[in-house]
């Protein structure tokens, strides 16, 4: 994104970075040819245990996130491929650069690829269905959302609402690893030409703390 006044990056909350323009633009492409290569897998649109259905569009690497727990298959029984190692590696980074100290042993083993179109929000919710509390890294491509982060205790305040734009980096663990958070809104129009026509796409990496059965609670 270009700005007359670079944004800067901030700490959130204790544990919770925000890194303004980490990715480049070259790198955003490459990561849109890669999410448009997953999703030919097909993505789907969650269904909730109360029957609703999300309106984000989902495809997972690594695990199945099917709420509220994790599968080695997805819903047709078909094998979920794995997460490719140069994408662990460009977490590990990211989480060095995030809390600036080295991150060598972050290794991220679920990702979720979830595509926003201009009308798909995110209630506030909590990340705690890996068995690990290592910190959950998070990728913005496309165009500009509203995306509010809060705190563990409930979905109410304190919280804050912060513009992620495409290519912003954000990052939560520690006290803030299971901080409620959301995505109240996107702004259609607003992403820079990363070869991703309209929307949103978020990749969040994580450590599942899982074993290598076929499934898990």
């Amino acid at each position: 994104m270009d700005a007359l006044i670079p944004r800067a990056r901030a700490e959130i909350a204790p544990g919770a970075v925000h890194v303004p323009d980490w990715l480049g633009l070259a790198e955003q492409r490459d990561l849109v040819r890669a999410c448009r290569e997953w999703a030919r897998a097909g993505m789907r649109s969650p269904t909730l245990p109360g029957g609703g259905v999300m309106s984000v569009r989902t495809v997972c690497l690594g695990w199945q996130w099917i709420p509220y727990r994790y599968s080695r298959t997805r819903e047709d029984g078909s094998p979920v491929p794995p997460v490719p190692d140069w994408l662990a590696d460009l977490g590990r980074r990211a989480l060095a650069d995030a809390y600036q100290q080295p991150a060598d042993d972050y290794a991220p083993d679920v990702a979720l690829v979830n595509y926003y179109d201009d009308t798909a929000k995110m209630g506030m919710h909590q990340d705690k269905d890996e068995r690990s509390r290592e910190p959950v890294v998070s990728l913005s491509l496309g165009d500009e959302c509203t995306f509010r982060f809060g705190n563990p205790d409930s979905r109410g305040k304190p919280y804050r609402d912060i513009t992620l734009c495409s290519g912003d980096l954000f990052v939560f663990g520690g006290p803030s690893r299971l901080a409620h958070h959301g995505v109240l809104r996107t702004r259609p129009g607003t992403a820079p030409d990363t070869g991703l026509r309209a929307g949103r796409l978020n990749i969040t990496l994580r450590v599942s703390g899982l074993g290598r059965g076929s499934s898990a609670p």
